[in-house]
């Protein structure tokens, strides 16, 4: 569907993006997702044809963005973080003015509104002054202007960018239930929203793509360690050490704290592995009395963190 390729774009001598590379398919959702100047925006602005590329190119179902920009924005809706929106005019006035602007005209005009404030949840409010809205409204309303002409691509950068729980939640089913029948290109900061929303994320940091998959690849494939937790009775670290440390594929067993009446250790091992039922059977095999055991798998959040810092 979209071929991204060798994307570069530089501000005077500043690297924003930088050699970057991926493939989105139809009827995916893609999370484009980094901290604050990594370059999503940018990259989100060039997918449009917002900005030019200083070099490289993209092609969207065949048709290349240096030939056919006007072909592609035709089949493409963007809704930028701050969505342009005329405060002045009611909900629904607003909706009808986009439709024109797209020369969608009649009964057509009509149904594809209704059909739009149906999805986007927006009936209560189509007659009410747009500057009068709360947030998550007004990115409702814009939703619904990038989607006012059917498109087959649906571009959102950080649509959930100060909305409150309640908004981003409701945003994220819209964004769910469009992404059934569209392909979708949404950038966030927020790795929960990624993680529950997207098929696929990429991680960009720095311009440059530091991770590409789903988020249970991302976290078998970076190289993390899961942790388990462990508290014994009847026994002491020096023999819990010795038991456990002999299991295949632990690579490291740490004392957490240690009293007369019980003794908490964690066991480090490689992501891949799931232990859990050899550690076990060597506890069973033991007088010791098992308080706690449970395991702490790679979170997103730690992958991110270990991708995206500066050095």
């Amino acid at each position: 569907m979209i071929q991204v390729e060798n994307l570069t774009k530089y501000y005077h001598t500043l690297c924003a993006v930088d050699q970057v590379n991926f493939e989105i398919q139809k009827g995916e959702i893609l999370g484009l997702l980094g901290p604050n100047g990594a370059g999503k925006t940018t990259t989100l602005r060039m997918l449009t044809g917002y900005l030019r590329p200083s070099s490289g190119n993209i092609r969207v179902k065949g048709l290349s963005i240096d030939k056919h920009i006007l072909e592609i924005k035709k089949i493409l809706g963007y809704l930028p973080e701050s969505a342009p929106l005329y405060h002045d005019m009611l909900v629904f006035d607003y909706l009808n003015y986009v439709a024109a602007i797209r020369q969608i005209n009649g009964d057509k005009k009509i149904a594809r509104i209704r059909r739009l404030a149906d999805l986007c949840g927006i009936n209560e409010v189509m007659h009410r002054p747009i500057g009068d809205l709360s947030k998550g409204y007004k990115q409702r309303v814009g939703l619904a202007h990038a989607m006012m002409d059917d498109p087959e691509v649906l571009v959102l950068d950080e649509p959930t960018s100060g909305l409150d729980p309640n908004q981003i939640v409701e945003i994220r089913k819209i964004i769910k239930e469009i992404g059934k029948e569209k392909t979708i290109i949404l950038s966030t900061h927020i790795l929960s929203e990624a993680e529950a929303t997207c098929d696929r994320i990429v991680i960009i940091s720095q311009g440059k793509i530091v991770a590409d998959g789903s988020a249970d690849n991302l976290k078998q494939s970076t190289g993390g360690k899961n942790i388990m937790n462990l508290s014994v009775q009847n026994a002491d670290y020096k023999t819990v050490h010795e038991t456990l440390a002999g299991i295949k594929g632990i690579d490291e067993v740490t004392c957490i704290s240690e009293t007369s009446s019980m003794l908490k250790v964690s066991l480090s091992y490689a992501s891949t592995a799931d232990l859990r039922p050899e550690v076990y059977r060597k506890i069973k095999n033991t007088d010791w009395i098992l308080l706690e055991f449970h395991q702490e798998t790679q979170s997103l959040e730690n992958i991110f963190r270990e991708l995206t810092k500066e050095n």
